[in-house]
């Protein structure tokens, strides 16, 4: 089946993510153990719950206060928390505009609304373009009320885009939501080491 459309993760694909950037400014703010909360491998229910948006973000800086029993106010811990986000790269990003003249592109991301903003943001500000403008739809974890990997989450982008899964190929950064999307018969690759730029989209969509 040809590859017509491609879904891309967001962070670690699209953006690069400074998780010790992140984690080393909560430190500075007196939260020595804030990688026991959120790292690459797991995160609290706290942390779940705005992903899910299950809460909302004045509801999370409230938790993050009790659970870290802090006193941090809403910009600190905004200000922080954002700093896992980095730049853009705007050749990755011309490669992803050229892509979307061939491709139906789309975005799917474990995101909460707080990041949301600020990626989208920071899109605008150095591309003078919203993000949306290089995708047909972008689907955040915080909107649809699931997350990669649940194949509930795959089938609902897939249905949400009326999308076929044999027609689509998946590129993430995480192995474990690379299985996810095999389970519902998503073509995938696995970015591991490489960058977008790194890759040849031809013999990749030619070999599925």
């Amino acid at each position: 089946m040809t590859i017509k459309n491609i879904i891309f993760d967001l962070g670690g694909v699209v953006i690069d993510l400074k998780i010790n950037e992140m984690t080393s400014r909560f430190e500075a703010l007196g939260i020595k153990n804030f990688s026991s909360y959120f790292n690459f491998n797991s995160q609290s229910d706290l942390f779940l719950n705005l992903e899910l948006g299950k809460i909302t973000p004045e509801a999370f800086y409230d938790g993050f206060r009790q659970t870290t029993q802090t006193n941090l106010t809403n910009e600190e811990i905004k200000s922080a928390w954002n700093l896992i986000l980095a730049p853009y790269n705007l050749r990755r990003m011309a490669l992803i505009e050229r892509l979307s003249k061939t491709y139906s592109l789309y975005l799917f991301s474990n995101t909460n609304a707080i990041h949301a903003a600020s990626f989208e943001q920071s899109c605008l500000d150095q591309t003078q373009k919203p993000l949306s403008a290089y995708f047909t739809t972008c689907f955040y974890s915080h909107d649809l009320g699931m997350r990669k990997p649940e194949t509930e989450a795959f089938l609902g982008v897939l249905e949400k885009a009326h999308l076929k899964a044999d027609e689509t190929l998946f590129i993430d950064d995480n192995a474990a939501n690379i299985e996810g999307a095999k389970k519902v018969g998503l073509q995938t690759y696995l970015l591991t080491h490489e960058t977008l730029l790194d890759l040849d989209f031809s013999q990749i969509i030619n070999s599925k």
